[in-house]
């Protein structure tokens, strides 16, 4: 930030680079479909770079950029009148948290099965939570913010996203205990 405000213009591709994934991840949540949410990622960094004067260096960026990306989206949402709040799955249905456990190509057949196997039953259980709970696991563990991030996006006090954390993870590990999946 700091270069690309001192008039090094590459740097400014260099930050779009590093928070594009994020960026369009957060956006597709929303919009649920590949072509609006690159046209809101577009937007997103549009405002970004129109807004870069007015950041305060002494926040988070990366907080900074997600707050605009996710107004960004409730806009394009109130704009297409469904707001209806992401589900956290894609066209597919497949769920987003699928991105927690990666396969390693070093395991075995039979390892690789009992880990897709496994992904599955943590996918439906965390499914089966309250929105407000698979957001804060799913910005925590996909896009790896901090609490404090998270509490920043949300608008919400810390505690109250360390809260809803703790409960997620209570919620889930009943859900998996049951294991009727």
């Amino acid at each position: 930030m700091a270069r690309y405000l001192s008039g090094d213009e590459v740097a400014l591709e260099v930050l779009i680079k590093r928070y594009l994934g994020l960026v369009y991840n957060l956006v597709y949540r929303y919009a649920n479909s590949e072509p609006e949410a690159e046209d809101i990622t577009q937007e997103v960094f549009i405002k970004v770079w129109r807004n870069l004067q007015k950041f305060d260096q002494h926040k988070n960026f990366k907080a900074w950029m997600v707050v605009i990306a996710r107004n960004t989206a409730l806009d394009w949402l109130k704009k297409k009148k469904a707001l209806t709040f992401s589900s956290l799955e894609d066209e597919g249905g497949h769920s987003l948290i699928d991105d927690i456990i990666l396969p390693d190509s070093s395991f075995t057949a039979s390892e690789i099965f009992d880990q897709q196997q496994r992904q599955m039953i943590l996918n439906k259980a965390v499914s089966r939570l309250a929105t407000k709970y698979r957001l804060i696991l799913f910005l925590h563990y996909n896009n790896q913010l901090t609490f404090q991030e998270i509490a920043e996006i949300l608008g919400e006090p810390l505690d109250t996203v360390k809260s809803r954390h703790r409960r997620a993870l209570i919620k889930l590990r009943k859900l998996l205990d049951q294991s009727d999946f």
